[in-house]
């Protein structure tokens, strides 16, 4: 039976000591996570395709409960074939809260983000890791246990050079980890990193089709006859490959002729899906749009800082609204100008696709003059 190094003691620590109650810790956990703001936002924005105007394109809700039930159903799995000691709860809570933290706009609007903030780099998964315990809430966190937490910050990682891993044997020190390099402390936690890329693999290819970027028949063909050209296909060829492959070995990863189809298909959806030329495109005015807003906002900040009435007595509707946030989160921010860039991020970060677009329009298009009549 293979199970986590650490016990339950440090994966049940919450920030805040909480009383146990009958749902258990990662229970509860995905009921705080679902009834956060982050996480109905999560509905508007982007995975890859910006604001798309069809509903059937994934969003970032889609894509987390994707992740979610993959790996909860890895875990069960290996509870089931091999005998593991696995929590399906801590798994599907970690992928519910795994992309609390993305930009609107996708990671396109992270790379305009981190531009902003060089040579610091705004990383989705150490912002989720901000949303979770700092932001939510109106800057009160939502409390989540350390388990879950340290699987949200480590769940991003370019495993494709390395396709068998076990947790970290070194407990992380969560709010000082500001880089990639860092495995989660869980068996889970790194399932989830799996059912990432399993997730966003196969319903790229899928939304890309109905873009008419690719066709089903410029899919790799031995992508196609192996592990699938739909979604559903990938998901369960590739799920059940990673539960029959880890089973008996005490590490997570692929078969090695699965691993290296996932890699064929990895870069077939980044040369024909992620640098299309159309993406491309959209990118330059992504890049525009993060920067157009950040001057905006600074520009406010300078002249009212924490003035909440000013902010209302613009013409401006996103003024008043980015006025609202910053008096929301008094409690974190504290009325600290020294916080100033920290805050027009943490704001722009949390929009959805929608609104940033509303904003957009709100700080670069006149507004009516209102005449007597």
């Amino acid at each position: 039976m293979y199970s986590n190094p650490f016990g339950e003691e440090i994966y049940f620590k919450r920030t805040h000591p909480q009383k146990s109650d009958l749902r258990g810790e990662y229970f509860r956990d995905q009921t705080k996570i679902i009834h956060s703001l982050p996480f109905r936002r999560l509905k508007h924005k982007t995975q890859v395709f910006f604001a798309p105007d069809n509903d059937h394109i994934c969003t970032r809700i889609e894509h987390v409960l994707h992740v979610a039930t993959i790996a909860a159903t890895v875990c069960r799995g290996l509870n089931q074939a091999g005998g593991w000691s696995l929590s399906e709860d801590m798994a599907y809570a970690i992928g519910l809260a795994h992309d609390l933290g993305h930009a609107p706009f996708g990671h396109e609007g992270e790379k305009a983000l981190s531009k902003i903030i060089a040579p610091a780099q705004f990383m989705h998964e150490i912002n989720s890791y901000r949303v979770v315990e700092y932001l939510a809430n109106y800057g009160a966190g939502l409390n989540l246990t350390y388990a879950v937490k340290d699987g949200v910050l480590c769940h991003c990682g370019e495993d494709f050079n390395n396709n068998a891993l076990a947790p970290s044997k070194t407990l992380n020190d969560l709010d000082n980890i500001i880089r990639r390099a860092f495995l989660p402390t869980t068996y889970e936690g790194y399932i989830v990193r799996l059912a990432d890329k399993i997730a966003y693999l196969g319903r790229d290819v899928e939304d890309a089709v109905k873009a008419k970027f690719i066709t089903k028949s410029d899919i790799p063909e031995i992508v196609r006859r192996e592990i699938g050209a739909s979604n559903g296909e990938i998901i369960n060829t590739l799920a059940l490959d990673l539960i029959d492959t880890s089973k008996n070995s005490g590490v997570i990863g692929f078969s090695k002729e699965k691993f290296d189809i996932v890699s064929e298909l990895r870069k077939f959806n980044y040369s024909h899906i992620y640098y299309n030329e159309q993406m491309q495109d959209r990118k330059k005015m992504i890049d525009k749009a993060i920067s157009e807003m950040y001057g905006f906002f600074e520009n406010l900040f300078d002249k009212y800082t924490f003035d909440y009435p000013a902010y209302e007595r613009t013409s401006w509707r996103a003024a008043a609204a980015f006025g609202n946030y910053i008096k929301s989160m008094q409690k974190l921010y504290k009325e600290d100008v020294s916080v100033k860039k920290t805050i027009i991020v943490d704001y722009i970060a949390g929009m959805t696709d929608s609104f940033a677009l509303e904003t957009l329009k709100d700080i670069l298009l006149p507004n009516a003059i209102k005449f007597s009549i």
